[in-house]
């Protein structure tokens, strides 16, 4: 582990050095994201400027879980975004052949290569989102609800990462499955609402099948008091390990039948 952990040092070290060359880039990249989230809370704004309440969820409440849902997935997205090259190109150029050279856990040396920095920006909207929040609730953290915090988005981060490994794996049989997993990405999305809102359809889709409401809607709502401590607590620890073990057995599986890129 000791090993494993200078070694990220060091890969980090060198892709900070290929930031700084691109700062542009970098700033491209946040003003982009702060867009987007700008969009989403103008949108929340005009519909409660309509309504008082949305099937039963008040302004803040939904405000709250919005800043909470940018929390896993900006740790996600801060480390591990290097997933994406693999289902997009990493297969298909033959790159995945100098992971298998080295004699370092391949799935590590892929994640390692790359920290996108602009989520820095999106972990700081998320906490600014739920302290805006937090102070209209009158929320108060107690010791144990900012373990717990802790323990959630870190959880949800491997959530994020389990279900983006799991499709991005299906590149080893497909070659490219940067589509697939775009849309199965893209249904995280609807966990920055409460699932109440949604259709007993929808509700399936992202809390059993494909389940991203464990990375926002579930354990923000125990913080408002909205879900007991053990479905939130517990339901998200329990669905990180479950997906993880999928998805590494699915990433462990393709690794066997590669057979390198060719003509």
């Amino acid at each position: 582990m000791l090993r494993y952990i200078k070694l990220y040092i060091k890969f980090v070290s060198q892709y900070s050095k290929i930031l700084m060359q691109s700062k542009v880039n970098f700033f491209i990249g946040l003003a982009g994201f702060l867009i987007a989230q700008a969009s989403g809370l103008g949108f929340l704004y005009l519909v409660f400027n309509n309504i008082p309440s949305l099937n039963g969820w008040s302004f803040n409440e939904i405000l709250f879980i919005y800043g909470f849902a940018q929390l896993p997935r900006g740790l996600d997205h801060l480390l591990t975004d290097n997933i994406w090259m693999f289902s997009m190109r990493i297969i298909v150029r033959g790159d995945f052949d100098r992971y298998l050279l080295r004699p370092i856990n391949p799935l590590f040396q892929m994640i390692s290569e790359t920290l996108q920095a602009d989520a820095f920006g999106e972990l700081a909207v998320g906490f600014a989102i739920m302290a805006i929040a937090c102070m209209n609730l009158k929320l108060k953290f107690t010791f144990i609800n900012i373990i717990v915090l802790i323990i959630v988005i870190i959880a949800g981060a491997v959530i994020y990462t389990s279900i983006k490994l799991f499709f991005a794996s299906l590149a080893f049989w497909i070659k490219t499955s940067i589509g697939i997993l775009q849309i199965a990405y893209n249904i995280s999305d609807f966990t920055k609402y409460p699932n109440s809102i949604y259709s007993k359809g929808i509700q399936f889709i992202i809390t059993i099948l494909i389940p991203f409401a464990f990375t926002a809607f579930i354990p923000a709502a125990y913080f408002i008091g909205r879900m007991n401590l053990t479905y939130a607590l517990g339901g998200t620890c329990a669905v990180a390990v479950i997906t993880f073990i999928i998805s590494y057995a699915t990433w462990l599986r393709g690794m066997r039948i590669y057979e390198s890129a060719g003509n």
